[in-house]
């Protein structure tokens, strides 16, 4: 069992080949599919002030004020906001990015909605986590929505759990990995070897798992209220072995 990956392993983990392979992982149809529903759940006003933390190369953040939303994306990969925007530059969007840390949102106001996309919100540990909802609890206004997306929850991961290795391909990039569950910390660790020609990078990805019941009393103390909990985006109710959960809420 791996013990000596660092709590900030996030701040080195993705560079350029990582997220090159995750910007050419995560298709149109995907994003699409989670701006939809962040739609259709949140209810949102033409021009609303959307948050999105961590926004990795701002995929989400695009698609949104592509439809007409002032959007802010914030992470803290520099090779990421970089990428972000740069394509927001090439397509004439109106985008902020911001390089700070998910933690540190104060300096950029309050929102009327904040999304948390694309299975980054269980990066932190504990106690970092309880200090990221209560940012999100202070960014976004009374009455405003909150997407979470969470592909690490109890619930997911540990109902036929194994650590078989894993091989997948995005062009010429190939990447291998195998998965362990430390029981004591309550942590996934995904062990990568990303591969593409002559490069090669070996790291280490880490996800604290929580169960549906402890994220929704997280939420609760922040300032959330009206949960709902969802499988998929096509708004399919979330269960034991859904493959991931999507938690709704509205800022008392």
């Amino acid at each position: 069992m791996s013990t000596n990956i660092p709590s900030a392993w996030y701040a080195d983990f993705f560079t350029c080949l990582p997220n090159e392979f995750w910007r050419r992982a995560a298709t149109p149809e995907w994003t699409a599919a989670d701006v939809a529903f962040v739609e259709t759940r949140l209810g949102l006003a033409a021009g609303s002030r959307i948050l999105d933390v961590p926004c990795d190369s701002g995929r989400h953040s695009l698609a949104l004020a592509a439809r007409g939303y002032q959007v802010t994306g914030v992470d803290l990969s520099a090779e990421a906001i970089g990428n972000a925007r740069r394509a927001a530059a090439s397509r004439q969007a109106a985008v902020t990015f911001e390089h700070r840390d998910m933690r540190d949102l104060a300096p950029l106001g309050v929102f009327d909605a904040a999304v948390c996309l694309g299975n980054s919100f269980c990066y932190l540990d504990p106690a970092g986590t309880r200090a990221f909802v209560a940012a999100l609890g202070r960014a976004v206004r009374p009455g405003g929505g909150l997407v979470i997306d969470v592909g690490g929850a109890a619930e997911s991961v540990l109902p036929g759990f194994t650590s078989a290795p894993r091989t997948m391909h995005t062009g010429d990039i190939t990447v291998e990995s195998t998965t362990e569950y430390d029981v004591a910390t309550s942590r996934l660790l995904s062990h990568y070897r990303f591969a593409q020609g002559s490069r090669s990078l070996d790291a280490t990805a880490v996800h604290h798992v929580w169960t549906s019941g402890q994220l929704g009393a997280l939420l609760a103390e922040a300032g959330f209220v009206d949960l709902s909990r969802h499988g998929d985006p096509d708004g399919t109710p979330f269960v034991v072995g859904s493959g991931r959960l999507f938690l709704v809420a509205r800022r008392e």
